[in-house]
């Protein structure tokens, strides 16, 4: 059987020793999208679009710094304590989601409290774009030929020439898809709610579907953790069950209180 090969080089560009990466473009796009979808918020909200600027630095320093931390010491400990110079070598790879959904959490703490807006509302609003900028990564990550997936004998597997010849689920693309989709449907979620006395609706949708389906498509990846695990479920599936918790109860929470808002 014929499999797709893929042999890009993850180079986007070069200029002598300036290298701008795929992953980097593409995580790039992933902030742009989200920044305009957020302007398109605030100003159907009648909220103050100039924010929005000191919003994106508190984000993007989120983002980075809590997926860079998870990775380094829950992905592979063992070798950044051995090379700590690394810790900060981003440009080489390794970032965790889980810990840029934290990062993200705690940056719009502290961006909050500069403002006269709710912590639940923000949640809610940078939720959805959020999904989408996951997408934009996984591509990255699908040029960088990384989070690679299981063998697999299906037409549809890719051959990743950089790192093997065997076909493998294009589980990166999965990802995306599902981000994507995840995206339209919260979309629909937030144009129907927005005016509404409903907070943590979104922020919950958006947790446990995201992470079910990063459960899910855990099955498909190769382990990430560089460490031996005894359990039936992967370090990321691990992970992401606490977040599917938390998800499943705002959505209660929220749905709870909607009732007793409209009630009254």
């Amino acid at each position: 059987m014929q499999h797709f090969v893929w042999n890009i080089n993850p180079i986007l560009l070069e200029f002598g020793f300036l290298k701008i990466r795929w992953y980097g473009a593409m995580f790039a796009t992933a902030f742009v999208f989200c920044y305009s979808m957020m302007q398109w918020v605030y100003q159907r909200e009648g909220k103050d679009v100039e924010e929005l600027d000191r919003l994106l630095w508190y984000t993007a320093i989120g983002t980075v710094l809590g997926a860079r931390l998870a990775h380094v010491f829950i992905y592979d400990p063992a070798f950044y304590l051995a090379h700590p110079s690394k810790i900060l070598a981003i440009w080489e790879g390794g970032l965790a989601s889980h810990g840029a959904n934290i990062g993200i959490l705690l940056a719009l703490y502290f961006y909050k409290r500069g403002t006269d807006y709710s912590y639940l509302w923000l949640l809610d609003r940078v939720a959805f774009p959020c999904a989408m900028g996951g997408c934009f990564i996984r591509i990255g990550n699908f040029f960088n030929s990384e989070i690679l997936g299981t063998v697999t004998n299906q037409p549809w597997g890719i051959i990743f020439a950089r790192v093997d010849d065997l076909p493998r689920h294009p589980v990166q693309l999965y990802e995306a898809f599902c981000y994507a989709l995840i995206f339209f449907i919260l979309l629909q979620v937030y144009k129907k709610t927005y005016d509404k006395p409903i907070r943590g609706l979104i922020f919950g949708l958006f947790t446990t579907l995201v992470f079910l389906v990063r459960i899910f498509l855990e099955f498909f990846k190769t382990e990430q953790a560089m460490y031996e695990s005894d359990l039936p479920l992967t370090t990321g599936q691990l992970l992401s069950v606490p977040f599917v918790l938390v998800g499943i109860g705002f959505v209660i929470w929220s749905l709870i209180n909607y009732r007793k808002a409209i009630c009254q």
